[in-house]
């Protein structure tokens, strides 16, 4: 059995735009509802909320039959949590709150194995079907995606050495974060603050990487793409379920 290519990886290395939509339900159930729309990639949040890595495990084997990318944002920039979120076969992972080189060098270690990096090696996990992918550990490395999540001023300030990094394949905007760390806290598209990242976009697109994005915003959706996004996420589960639910309770009650 070889090993199987990561469609996701190779269309952002080819700037195909990835459409995704963003998973704060930690359920396999619903994690399998929105696969089977079609979607390029689903992100599972590990970060903001209260999944597992039982849970992430479920909702992995829950998407595996669709053709979408399960990407899994771990909860922090951890070697341990990263090991054992690639061991049951996630591919792709975003790693929240990068903020320098160091950092961001740290990550890409704990995502290859020695001696490009320090992930440890366990020969019958998921990832590698249980001993039957017999050529796994040398082609893991090159189908591992990491994408890193830039959210301050200061992460922008260390963009282009952050993204030239070998071993980072995307670089990802945190909208509501980097709002927060220049005074914004609680907004999202802030007018003085989408021109900034506007440019972080177009300076990931010249250092030749894949910009990431969410919003549920159809115009900054459109706006984003047109200046280079790569990976979109375009709404949440959560979100989708809550104002579908108030709109439908709106309807019949107001």
């Amino acid at each position: 059995m070889d090993i199987p290519g990561n469609r996701f990886k190779q269309a952002l290395k080819a700037g195909k735009a990835q459409i995704g939509l963003w998973g704060s339900i930690p359920s396999n159930y619903t994690a399998e509802v929105v696969a089977g729309a079609g979607f390029d990639w689903f992100l599972i949040d590990t970060e903001h909320t209260p999944a597992d890595i039982e849970t992430v495990l479920r909702m992995v084997q829950a998407v595996a039959p669709y053709s979408t990318e399960p990407v899994v944002r771990v909860p922090w920039n951890d070697m341990v949590t990263i090991k054992r979120v690639l061991d049951i076969g996630v591919r792709s992972i975003l790693v929240p709150q990068v903020t320098t080189v160091e950092e961001a060098k740290a990550a890409v270690s704990y995502a290859r194995f020695p001696m490009k990096g320090v992930r440890g090696v366990a020969g019958t996990t998921r990832a590698t079907r249980f001993g039957r992918v017999k050529n796994y550990f040398a082609g893991a490395d090159a189908e591992v995606c990491v994408l890193l999540q830039l959210e301050s001023d200061e992460a922008l300030k260390n963009l282009e050495a952050i993204a030239a990094i070998d071993g980072v394949d995307g670089v990802f905007i945190g909208p509501a974060d980097l709002h927060a760390s220049l005074g914004r806290l609680g907004e999202i598209a802030n007018e003085e603050v989408l021109p900034i990242i506007d440019d972080a976009i177009r300076r990931i697109v010249k250092a030749g990487k894949a910009p990431g994005i969410l919003t549920a915003n159809e115009d900054l959706i459109r706006r984003w793409l047109k200046l280079g996004a790569t990976f979109v996420a375009v709404g949440a589960d959560v979100g989708i379920l809550a104002r579908g639910a108030d709109a439908l309770a709106a309807k019949f009650k107001g």
